[in-house]
C-alpha cells in the first residue's frame, strides 16, 4: 500500500536525520587545581615571554562506555603540555588553563582536554 510506503519513509528519514545531528559544548577549568602550583614573586620585570604551550588528551565513548575520568584526561594533557614545551633551565610555565569541549551523536561521546599555558624565561 502506497500510504505504509509513504508512513516508512517518513520514519526512515525522522531516524535519519537524527542519527546525523550532533550537539557540542566547551568549558574552560578555570581553577588552577593541577598539581605543578608555583609561588613567584616578580617585584621587577626579570622575565620574558618566549612562547605558548600546548598538550592535548582525548577520550572516546560509545554507549556511554570508555575513556578515563575527567581529571585523569585533564592531567594527561597538561603532562603532555610539559612535555612539548622543551623548557630550558631558566624557563617556566605560567597562566596554565585546561578547556574541555564535548561532543555528542546520539551513541557517541566525544571528549577533548586542552591545556595550554605561557613559557617565560628569567634574565636576571
Amino acid at each position: 500500500d502506497n500510504n505504509n510506503m509513504k508512513k516508512i519513509l517518513f520514519i526512515f528519514t525522522i531516524l535519519l536525520s537524527l542519527m546525523m545531528t550532533s550537539c557540542g559544548i566547551s568549558r574552560e577549568a578555570t581553577s588552577n587545581s593541577n598539581i605543578t602550583q608555583t609561588e613567584v614573586v616578580l617585584s621587577h620585570k626579570n622575565y620574558k615571554v618566549v612562547g605558548i604551550a600546548t598538550g592535548e588528551s582525548s577520550q572516546n565513548y560509545w554507549f556511554g562506555f570508555g575513556g578515563l575520568s575527567k581529571k585523569s584526561m585533564g592531567q594527561s594533557a597538561l603532562n603532555d603540555m610539559y612535555k612539548n614545551a622543551n623548557l630550558k633551565d631558566s624557563q617556566a610555565i605560567i597562566d596554565v588553563h585546561v578547556a574541555y569541549k564535548h561532543k555528542f551523536i546520539i551513541i557517541y561521546y566525544g571528549v577533548k582536554a586542552k591545556a595550554t599555558g605561557t613559557i617565560i624565561e628569567f634574565i636576571d
